[in-house]
């Protein structure tokens, strides 16, 4: 297996296993992830963004992967995640393939592609098949979950000053 086939591993298997820790770890200092659901972030928002999408998902979160590839340069994997969304508790399963770039044995860009309109029809249900394929939702979508990942760094951060 190549070295960075096995930093895939150990990320997706932390993930299974619900270790942001972990999975974050094996992020390059200056990671960009991008997906269609929080557009382009970067470095400590990246890695936040994996902590707090565990911890919401908490229990009900389930995630596989597979076909795992990687060579000196790039990697890719699929994977899927199952989890409930929404006040409504919608349930989703939603169908990923993350593209990886690698630098000095860490992931330097990830990029997780995935449907947003079924995405959008399973997450938000009719209104979801309504707008799903729209700019205006993506949009909206990536603007929510851009407010709340910075709602909860701001939680994280006042937690942290308490302790101290």
């Amino acid at each position: 297996m190549h070295p960075n086939e096995e930093i895939l591993e150990q990320f997706y298997s932390a993930f299974q296993n619900h270790n942001p820790r972990e999975m974050t770890a094996c992020y390059h200092k200056n990671v960009e992830f991008s997906d269609p659901a929080f557009g382009n972030i970067k470095g400590d928002r990246a890695r936040a963004m994996w902590f707090m999408l565990i911890e919401r998902g908490g229990d009900d979160l389930k995630v596989t992967y597979s076909d795992i590839q990687a060579n000196d340069y790039n990697g890719s994997a699929k994977w899927t995640a199952t989890y409930k969304f929404g006040p409504e508790k919608r349930k989703v399963v939603n169908h990923v393939v993350g593209t990886f770039y690698f630098q000095n044995g860490k992931i330097l860009q990830h990029t997780d592609h995935f449907d947003m309109s079924k995405w959008a029809r399973q997450a938000l249900g009719f209104k979801g098949f309504l707008l799903g394929k729209t700019k205006f939702l993506k949009l909206k979508i990536q603007q929510q979950s851009s407010a709340a990942l910075s709602k909860y760094l701001r939680a994280m951060r006042s937690i942290e000053e308490d302790a101290s």
